[in-house]
């Protein structure tokens, strides 16, 4: 049984966006985008309590703009999906979660060092450049059931 319940059409969207925010990274750091996507559309909590497909993760309005860079700014994520970003889209829909991203909700590029917290969310661990960040202990019980 899949985490989320998902279409086609969102396998692709989140093909994407795992793409175009990862890219560079390889297949493990495109994985690690795609459990924070999945995790923001299962968690009911903090600020993604009105997210409830990828569509609506991908495409969520925060602070004025769009929470994934990649949508404002990225011409890559407005290119069509791959087979492989596919597969791996799947593989985190269906199942795939590790650490550090398995129960984050944010993860960032910083500029230097990742720091122990973003916007006082602890941190998780690190992939290349991208730092992960899940919720405090308490706040959103949800992330971590699905």
């Amino acid at each position: 049984m899949p985490r989320i319940k998902y279409r086609e059409a969102d396998v692709d969207l989140m093909a994407r966006m795992m793409r175009a925010e990862a890219e560079g990274e390889g297949k493990q750091g495109m994985l690690y985008v795609g459990n924070v996507i999945v995790n923001r559309a299962v968690s009911d909590c903090l600020d993604f309590r009105d997210v409830r497909t990828i569509e609506d993760v991908i495409f969520q309005i925060q602070g004025n703009n769009y929470a994934f860079e990649a949508v404002q700014k990225g011409n890559m994520f407005y290119q069509r999906a791959r087979d492989t970003e596919r597969r791996l889209a799947r593989q985190t829909l269906d199942y795939w979660r590790q650490h550090p991203a398995k129960f984050a909700l944010w993860y960032f590029n910083p500029s230097g060092d990742c720091p122990p917290t973003w916007y006082n969310q602890p941190f998780t661990g690190q992939f290349k450049q991208h730092c992960f960040y899940e919720p405090i202990a308490g706040t959103c019980d949800s992330v971590y059931m699905n």
